[in-house]
């Protein structure tokens, strides 16, 4: 091809094609250098900031015989005008239905032709020497056939049918990244889908669609349409210049290349892979079709969009060539000649002039070139760049290069000094060892870098003085500041830790400014220019000093120093990715796992205008004075290491197809002639008619019948043998045909292995003998034999991507969720998708594929529910979660659902959202996950929907919500969760719907539960409120404190409407602290507060009326009265209110606002004056004479004595007074309409907050009712009204935190525990051994010995602390208990396992094991017929080879048991040391996986079991698996074992005596305890040889412990003991547990039981233990 322009000259060429409207990112290439002709581009605001997504785009010359040239000049003939909004499609609409004419095809000029543009990204753009001009972008006019069967113009619009063509402006480009952006493109196609599945009238659109993607079944006789394979990278632009024509795609964020090299466990499922071939599988068969090939089909060539639904790259880099042998002269591919840019006058046309690298990259011969001295270190380096995926240009992943000197003095070989130490990174030498090794030994992941060895920062601060401020301010700091950057290089190499980058060896722009307040780059003294500077650094680069050190370079930057020990001992332990499964773009790829050889003996030198190599001795100092050359077994035994090396990485040099040529001559087969149907181009017409089991018509029902999901579970391997054998009888496939073919095998191998099937090596080898890599043994078997038919060496009897395609490799989930897809990945409008997936679920489609399939589909529908949407979308989206609710297993929606769940609660107001905090979509999501899960994840954020400035749908929703949940929750859940969170958010925002949601739970438990929850903690409130008033706190603090005490009284208002008279004269009058008054005798406090503290106290005092006011209130208003009587006649003003002032408007009426303190006297004496009369007034008030003149005075108040005025004066002054229920509660007509059309219904009042008729009947008295009636009926019940046992919090609480987060997860409220016992109850005769507590935390099993020394279970609902049910069928004791998560069944264990149900105490299943003896007896090699079914289940591990020991314990019998909740099966713990497991839904144990002993000749049996791992979906559907397993036996070592494969991991003595439990606090951190009075903290990630925290301090053996958050409870005798994870070490580096002994307030003394078992309840603040002696005791 021709040479190539540089990147500089490409971005100038493009920004002057566009008028500097665009934005060069970086150019795309090939090669090691920055030539090509493509960019990644974007369009610019006015501002020059990037304002639209990223583009690719292609510069591709024009040529006299260029058809793609033609048919756009064609184009513009036919169009004088050159609109350019015209798609390809309407070109040949005419064209094609004049053929269907002639052939009988029904005519299409119902299909709308495409519209705009496509979706696809790409990366590269050449193909390996040679550029290729798209076979099928030809002019219908051309005789140039590509295809075997339709012209050029009709490959166009099939190939490319949303491109547009135009003359190249910048206007064209933002119209066509607007078409883009708005998804207008291709939406007409999902309306005429979504129309279909609602069974209404659409065109045809929609089949011809749906026979693009196989319905009723791919067809391998195509007609070209004009709607897009979704599987085929789109082209949305054809622009034309004079000489040139641009194409515009989108940019794609991955490859699969950058898959495999990055992120290889994004696709670690082998669905996910089956998914992937599937869709190349479905783009080749349309091509196929079309009588086309791609011709070099490779991961690179393999787009992924941010779902990882994959493009194939057609259009700029395909070799497209016809099923016919013979070429076409016209298409001409014209051979490269060299590298450099063809522009004339380009600077850089001589400064790669000396290079001998060549588009193509053939590592094994570079390598050899180099080790020989043939090719310079500078070209090499550049070659392992490219390897790794680092791109010219891009300043997030450049390319990079060492620095060799230190700029100090000049380079000179003969001295040591000024040069680079190269066996350490750049990193290292900046940052020195002993820092290195304090952040490895102190970070929680252990690591010694943290960033690239080339970061961005580094990158743009190297480049600064050509780079545009705009990047400047981007990437290095949004203040552009031209003094910070170095000014020369020796203070840029002194200040950045990272490495260098090509442009300083070969580039002398780089040191020019072009901005003028940034001076030029200086060059050391030792350069007269940067020119000089130049030669002078990369001579170094080639000197023998580099030279020689340069492979310790290479080892850290791409080669095995990268991982492993090596890594470790060269402090090059880098930080890993923190979302390993995640796709990525760009990362470290190491491209070598073994030394790197040292380069032989060359030395580059480089000249002005000829290349000399001087071929010189590498010497090192232990080879001064040896001759200068090498021995010959010396110079044997480095080629051989070197060969060595070459063969080592072999998989850098993959190949994914061949030239005809190296194909061999003797294949079994004879090729056949073609046939008349290939000679005529097309052999037959596709038709819809009912034929050969076509249906008649494509309708929903067909749709669902087609993506229903039987439950067939994996294919046979023997049926995939037989398809093999068929597909050999299919129809001959052309050569072209079957190398893309052989490309998918390849491909498909290699996710597999994640290394290349194929080199040039083993290539040539099976092509020429037959023989296949040994890799191939390495594939599962049904992988394995489908790759086999594809790369069959006879190419003859490789199957078809049809067959492929419907083969039975390929399971009916994959097919399904294919057919769901697809339509999501058009280029379509967000709305049009949720329509479609919303009603395509709504019919059924969902459930017809399965909760698997749903759950493959649901990563691709549930981003779209996120978005802002419209009321319309708003419903479909809801109609979606449903779906998804319905059909996903609960795994799945605790993974999928909620996490979009969460972010619509925490987004702003929609209509989503009110529909999600309704009562029937949160019931579901209860019984899908749980409660526990819901208040976990959901919860808070319910809350969270009450404060700050909420919208008032949302919150009164919310309100609903809350209110409704918490009789079901219970009140300790109640207390903890919803209560204190709202209390906390006081002062912060928090709506009247939050404190309505107070007074009404208040309401719903009753009295009681007011008095003793609710107000005593509003009265710590209030006391730390004016404590804080009363200190010299910041002004935030002090406005905070005064909205949180007006929060405060209003809930105060409240509850006073819901308690009757006696309460709230006992609780709010009678006590001490009147709070009331407390605040309104408080001078310091804000004006607002008072006068909502006045206006609430007249209002409660109307409540309890005239005469216990009298008797209650107004002796404690004595003291304010007479304050305010001697007080002098000025007002406080409120300037340090500020905000809060503001803020206070909204709950004050604004009518009344009080100008000072002594406004009081105003507001609550006439008040009083009105409600108790004058006379009792003033016998009551000492100072009422100063206090009526000073009315009289200031306010012309007088009291008259008629009735009627004193009434008018007082409703006069109540008028100007704010009422709750007139301020607030005429606001909450939202939440009535809600409370009346959800589950939970709450009768609501008519007149105010919190109104009499409230409260159900069950849990509170009428008001009406009389009060000795009301007092009799409360003695009645006493303290057995449910949840009477749970103490206030507010003991322990210390009030609000101004700095706390609100409506946050568990963790951000402390919990203090108290080590208190609340109450004890006796559950069994003998010793309570185990304990399990339900999710909703209000039903407790406990397992103990019963009569007669008999295991029994009592189930305790811990409501009344009652005994309810029991299962009493052990014969022996029971030593663990385990809640299924299946239809309510138990699991207990006494030796054997017993599943029972948990209501009827009826028994369903019991398991147990053969004696060890039989086992014994049993030969490994017995026939089938002999082996009972448990000891066919039976797997045996390398690692745990040695069988069952024999001990003096009986090995038959299980000790302890756990459940793998995702797949809820049993892993139980033997007493021979092995781990049985069973499947609780089949009831039927599985495979048994046997231990060696590992203290021999010391019986040890499996004493504590758990696991941990993610909730990724696994191999073909099955559910997730726990990533590993942890086994603690009674010697006191420890076993992780893979949970997949049953693999040890990792054995190690983890205590000195029997452990007792293991518990996972997260995927990485493993919790033990053990008798020898130890708990111990393992960080997986640190390895095994790392020493744990160790918790210290009991002083008797640990017996159990329970953690929560980052606390752990453990029990140790007749103590409890208190650690966290959080807590740091002491002076001495030790962790210390704190013991102390549970106190027992309604004894007054400490518990002195021996505690058996612990249990904690998270949710509800308290824990459980359990007794030798029998009790339950809960504690707080």
């Amino acid at each position: 091809m021709e040479d190539e322009p540089c990147f500089e000259c490409l971005q100038r060429r493009f920004q002057s094609d566009f008028s500097n409207k665009l934005i060069f990112s970086y150019g795309v290439s090939d090669s090691g250098l920055p030539f090509g002709s493509g960019a990644v581009v974007q369009m610019a605001d006015p501002n020059g900031e990037a304002a639209s997504a990223e583009f690719i785009l292609v510069c591709m010359p024009t040529h006299a015989n260029d058809c793609l040239a033609k048919y756009v000049d064609e184009y513009f003939m036919e169009n004088p005008e050159g609109s350019y909004k015209e798609g390809i499609g309407d070109i040949i609409v005419s064209e094609i239905n004049q053929h269907q004419a002639e052939v009988g095809v029904p005519n299409l000029t119902d299909e709308t032709a495409s519209s705009d543009s496509l979706l696809n990204r790409s990366e590269s753009l050449l193909n390996g020497d040679r550029k290729i001009i798209p076979a099928g972008l030809r002019s219908r006019s051309s005789k140039c056939n590509h295809s075997s069967r339709f012209s050029c113009s009709r490959m166009i619009s099939a190939l490319a049918p949303v491109a547009r063509i135009g003359i190249c402006s910048d206007f064209i480009f933002e119209e066509l990244a607007s078409d883009f952006s708005s998804g207008s493109v291709e939406d007409h196609v999902l309306c005429s889908l979504s129309l279909l599945i609602e069974g209404k009238a659409t065109g045809r659109d929609s089949i011809n669609f749906l026979n693009l993607v196989g319905i009723p079944s791919f067809n391998e006789d195509i007609f070209p349409g004009c709607l897009r394979h979704p599987n085929i990278a789109p082209i949305l632009g054809m622009l034309k210049t004079s000489d040139y024509v641009n194409l515009v795609l989108p940019k794609a964020p991955y490859t699969l290349e950058n898959i495999l090299h990055y992120s290889p466990n994004a696709l670690n499922s082998e669905w996910h892979m089956k998914f992937l071939i599937y869709q190349l599988l479905s783009a080749l068969a349309y091509i196929h079709g079309l009588g086309v090939t791609h011709g070099n089909i490779c991961p690179s060539n393999v787009m992924l969009t941010d779902s990882c639904w994959s493009w194939l790259r057609i259009c700029d880099n395909p070799w497209l060539r016809s099923n016919l042998s013979s070429g076409n002269e016209e298409c001409a591919i014209i051979s490269s000649s060299r590298l450099g840019c063809f522009i004339a006058g380009c600077p850089s046309q001589d400064l790669y002039a000396d290079l001998k690298l060549s588009p193509s990259i053939d590592w094994h011969l570079n390598f050899d070139r180099w080790w020989r001295g043939d090719l310079s270190n500078f070209e090499y380096l550049l070659i392992l760049n490219r390897l790794a995926g680092r791109r010219w240009g891009d300043h997030t992943f450049h390319t990079v290069m060492p620095w060799v000197i230190d700029f100090s003095i000049k380079p000179d070989e003969n001295v040591d000094e000024g040069w680079r130490d190269l066996s350490k990174s750049k990193w290292r030498l900046a940052k020195g060892d002993e820092q290195l090794d304090f952040t490895y030994s102190t970070s929680e992941i252990p690591h010694h870098v943290s960033d690239e060895c080339l970061s961005e920062l580094a990158v743009c601060s190297y480049k600064a003085r050509r780079l545009p401020l705009s990047v400047l301010r981007l990437a290095v700091r949004s203040v552009y500041e031209p003094n910070e950057y170095p000014s020369n290089m020796q203070r840029l190499y002194q200040w950045t830790p990272d490495e260098c980058i090509p442009e300083f060896y070969c580039d002398p722009q780089i040191f020019h400014s072009l901005h003028s307040g940034m001076a030029d780059l200086a060059v050391p003294s030792w350069a007269r220019s940067p020119e000089e500077f130049i030669k002078v650094h990369r001579d170094a680069l080639e000197s023998d000093q580099v030279s020689c050190q340069i492979h310790h370079w290479i080892d850290i930057t791409f080669g095995y120093k990268m991982s492993g020990q090596a890594a470790l001992a060269a402090m090059n332990v880098m930080l890993p990715s923190t979302e390993p499964m995640m796709p990525r773009s760009v990362g470290r790829r190491q491209l070598f796992t073994q030394p790197h050889p040292t380069r032989r003996c060359a030395t580059w030198k480089t000249g002005n205008s000829t290349n000399k190599l001087a071929v010189h001795q590498c010497q090192g100092s232990e080879l001064v004075g040896e001759k200068p050359l090498l021995p010959q077994t010396v110079y044997l035994q480095d080629l051989e290491e070197a060969a060595a090396f070459s063969e080592h990485a072999w998989h850098l040099s993959p190949l994914y197809c061949y030239h005809p040529k190296n194909l061999a001559d003797d294949v079994s087969s004879v090729e056949e002639p073609p046939s008349e149907s290939s000679k005529k181009g097309i052999s037959k017409t596709p038709e819809l008619g009912n034929k050969n089991g076509v249906p008649s018509e494509i309708d929903l029902n067909y749709l669902l019948d087609y993506i229903e999901v039987d439950d067939e579970g994996s294919v046979g391997y023997q049926e995939l043998l037989l398809w093999r054998q068929k597909s050999y009888c299919s129809r001959a496939l052309s050569e072209d045909v079957a190398k893309d073919i052989f490309s998918v095998g390849c491909i498909l191998a290699e996710l597999h292995l994640r290394r290349p099937l194929f080199d040039s090596t083993s290539l040539a080898m099976y092509l020429e003998n037959g023989i296949l890599p040994g890799l191939i043994q390495e594939l599962p078997p049904h992988t394995k034999a489908l790759v086999e038919a594809c790369i069959l060496k006879d190419w003859r009897r490789r199957p078809s991507a049809k067959s492929l395609l419907e083969s039975p490799y390929f399971l009916t989930t994959v097919r399904s969720s294919y057919l769901f897809v697809a339509p999501l990945q058009l280029l379509a409008k967000d709305g049009s998708r949720l329509r479609y997936a919303a009603n395509f679920a709504k019919q059924g489609a969902l459930k017809a594929m399965g909760a698997f399939g749903a759950e493959m589909c649901a990563p691709y529908c549930l981003p779209l529910v996120v978005a802002p949407l419209s009321d319309t979308e708003a419903e479909w989206a809801y109609i979606l979660l449903k779906e998804f609710l319905k059909c996903l297993k609960s795994k799945a929606v605790k993974s999928l659902v909620l996490p979009a769940i969460q972010k619509i609660l925490q987004a702003s107001y929609s209509h989503l959202k009110v529909s999600l905090l309704q009562d029937s979509f949160v019931r579901e999501v209860w019984n899908r996950v749980g409660k526990q899960t819901y208040l976990e994840m959901v919860h808070p954020l319910v809350i969270s929907n009450l404060f700050v400035a909420p919208h008032k749908s949302s919150a009164s929703a919310a309100s609903v919500l809350l209110i409704g949940s918490s009789e079901e929750l219970g009140v300790p859940i109640t207390v903890h969760q919803t209560i204190l969170p709202l209390i906390h958010c006081f002062g912060k925002g928090l709506c009247t719907d939050g404190i309505d949601v107070l007074v009404r739970i208040g309401g719903l438990f009753g009295e009681n539960f007011i008095a003793r929850h609710i107000l005593p903690l509003l009265k710590n409130v209030v006391r730390y409120c004016i404590d804080v008033s009363s200190m010299n706190k910041p002004e935030p603090m002090q406005s905070w404190s005064a909205l949180a005490l007006i929060d405060c009284l209003m809930a105060f208002e409240g509850l006073v409407t819901v308690l009757p008279k006696e309460a709230v004269v006992k609780e709010l009058t009678e006590d001490q602290s009147f709070v009331h008054v407390m605040v309104l005798m408080q001078a310091n406090l804000e004006i607002p507060v008072l006068q909502v503290a006045a206006n609430y106290l007249i209002a409660l005092c109307q409540r309890i009326g005239p005469d216990l006011t009298a008797f209650h209130v107004l002796p404690k208003l004595k003291e304010l009265f007479d304050e305010l009587a001697f007080s002098q006649e000025t007002a406080n003003g409120s300037g340090s209110l500020g905000r809060a002032l503001k803020f206070a408007k909204s709950k004050v009426d604004e009518e009344a606002h009080m100008g000072s303190r002594m406004d009081l006297v105003l507001l609550l004496y006439p008040s009083f004056a009105s409600l108790l009369g004058i006379e009792k007034l003033r016998q009551c008030c000492a100072t009422w004479l100063l206090l009526e003149q000073y009315l009289l005075r200031c306010h012309n108040w007088k009291w008259e004595h008629t009735g009627e005025s004193s009434r008018t004066g007082a409703e006069n002054i109540s008028a100007n007074r704010p009422i709750f229920s007139k301020g607030s509660v005429s606001e909450y007509n939202p939440a009535k309409l809600l409370l009346n059309g959800v589950g939970w219904s709450i009768p609501q009042s008519q007149g105010i907050r919190g109104a009499k008729n409230l409260i159900a009947q069950k849990r509170f008295y009428s008001l009406h009712q009389d009060p000795v009636q009301r007092h009799a009926a409360s003695s009645s019940i006493g303290k057995r009204e449910p949840w009477f046992w749970f103490p206030s919090p507010a003991a322990s609480w210390d009030g609000p935190d101004f700095l706390g987060r609100v409506g946050g997860l568990k963790d951000e409220l402390p919990w203090k525990i108290r080590a208190s016992v609340i109450h004890s109850a006796r559950a069994h005769h003998g010793a309570l051994r185990s304990l399990a507590v339900c999710q909703d935390e209000c039903t407790v099993f406990t397992a103990g010995v019963g009569p007669g020394f008999k295991g029994t279970i009592q189930r305790w609902e811990l409501t009344g602390i009652d005994c309810v049910s029991g299962y009493y069928g052990h014969e022996e004791v029971v030593n663990d208990i385990c809640i299924l998560s299946s239809s309510g069944r138990v699991a207990s264990c006494d030796g054997t396992i017993h599943i029972w149900n948990s209501q009827t105490g009826k028994l369903i299943k019991v398991f147990s094991e053969p004696s060890a003896d039989s086992l014994h007896l049993a030969s490994p090699l017995s026939s089938a017929s002999k082996i009972n079914n448990d000891q066919a289940n039976m797997l045996n591990p390398n690692s745990l080879t040695s069988g069952i020991l024999t001990s003096a314990f009986d090995g038959s019998l299980y000790t302890c048991m756990h459940l793998l909740e995702s797949v809820e099966k049993l892993v139980v713990g033997t007493g021979n040391g092995s781990l049985r497991f069973i499947d609780v839904v089949q009831g039927q144990k599985l495979h048994l996986w046997r231990s060696e002993s590992i203290d021999s000749g010391f019986p040890s049996f499996v004493s504590a079991v758990c696991s941990c791992g993610s909730d990724r979906m696994q191999v073909d559907g099955a559910s997730a698996l726990p990533s590993w397993i942890a086994a603690g036996f009674s010697s006191g070592s420890c076993r992780l074992l893979d949970a997949r494969s049953g693999n040890l991991i990792a054995s190690w003595r983890a205590h000195d005596g029997y452990i007792t439990k293991l518990a996972a606090r997260e995927d990485h951190l493993l919790v033990s305890s053990s008798l020898d009075r130890t708990l111990r903290i393992w960080d997986l990630r640190r390895g095994w040889s790392a020493e744990p925290i160790i918790f210290r301090g009991h002083t008797d053996g640990v017996s159990g412990f329970s953690v929560w958050g980052q606390d752990i409870i453990s029990i140790s005798k007749n103590k409890i003991g208190l650690s966290s994870l959080s807590r740091s070490a002491d002076e001495e580096g030790q962790h210390w547990v704190t013991p102390q002994k549970l106190y027992m307030p309604d004894r007054g003394t400490r518990h002195l039981s021996v505690l058996s078992s612990i249990s904690i309840l998270p949710f509800s603040r308290l824990f459980l233990v359990g007794t030798e002696d029998g009790y339950l005791r809960i504690c707080c």
